[in-house]
Order: C-alpha cells, then sequence, then structure tokens
C-alpha cells in the first residue's frame, strides 16, 4: 500500500510542468557543466579556475572577498583556487591595508584574452537549437524566475 502511494505521488508529481521545467534545467545544466570542464581543459584551467580568470579580466582589483562573494564561494574555496593561479603566474594579490586586492599577471591577461571569448562563443553556440527570439523569450523567462526566487 505505502509503496502504490508513492509511485501515486512521484507520478503526479513529475506531471507538474514545474517539476518537468525543473528537470530538464537540471539535466542541461549538468550537461554543459560536463562539456564546459571538457572545453576548459585546453587552457588547462578548471570551471572555477575560469571563474577568476573572467571575474577578474572584468573587474581588476577587487578584493578576494568581493569574488567570494561573487564567485558564491567560501573565502576557503578563493584561497584555494587564488594559490593555484599564483602559482602558474596568472593571478597576483596586492596587499591593501588589511584586504588583498587582486589583479591578472601579463600571462593572465593574455589567457584572460583567448579563453574568455572563445568560452563565450562555445557557450552561446549550446544555444543555437532555439531562433533569437526564443533565445530573449527564455532568458526573459529565467529572469522572471530568478527574481521570484531571491530571498526565498
Amino acid at each position: 500500500m505505502e509503496n502504490e502511494h508513492a509511485n501515486q505521488t512521484s507520478k503526479r508529481s513529475t506531471r507538474r510542468p514545474a517539476v518537468i521545467a525543473w528537470l530538464h534545467l537540471l539535466r542541461i545544466l549538468r550537461r554543459t557543466e560536463r562539456a564546459a570542464a571538457d572545453e576548459l581543459r585546453r587552457w588547462d584551467l578548471s570551471y572555477a579556475q575560469f571563474d577568476v580568470i573572467a571575474q577578474l579580466g572584468a573587474a581588476e582589483g577587487i578584493t578576494q572577498q568581493e569574488l567570494a562573494r561573487n564567485l558564491l564561494v567560501t573565502q576557503g574555496n578563493i584561497t584555494q583556487l587564488l594559490d593555484k593561479l599564483e602559482a602558474r603566474g596568472l593571478v597576483r594579490r596586492c596587499p591593501v591595508g588589511r584586504t588583498n586586492q587582486l589583479v591578472l599577471t601579463d600571462a593572465g591577461r593574455k589567457l584572460w584574452v583567448a579563453v574568455v571569448p572563445a568560452h563565450e562563443d562555445w557557450q552561446a553556440a549550446r544555444f543555437d537549437g532555439l531562433t533569437r527570439e526564443e533565445q530573449r523569450e527564455l532568458m526573459r523567462l529565467l529572469g522572471k524566475l530568478e527574481r521570484s526566487q531571491r530571498g526565498a
């Protein structure tokens, strides 16, 4: 009896459009993250390292705290990422008072110039199954959904 109830509940919940949409988003995200990780290996970068390079290229001089907040990760995670990128000669910490401002080295800037546009092109191509208008509509709907969930 309990199994029958669980099956009915499961069938009922997966027929709900919101649940089906969430499952689609989850599958797309996971598939894209795996493929992106493979793509970024060409530059010997993890996805997290790419995020740091992309953020610093767009806003050099931000602090470690700001970077952690932007990437939604802990200060400890940022420290580990920066240690690795600094050891590769891509990032430099510049002490300013009690904080570190972060900048790309010349090698880091060269990498940023190469990897960010290439990765953006790669990501954009993942949406080629939709027309431009459908992409705009998807962006509008996802933005609306995101705004509705802020603070929840």
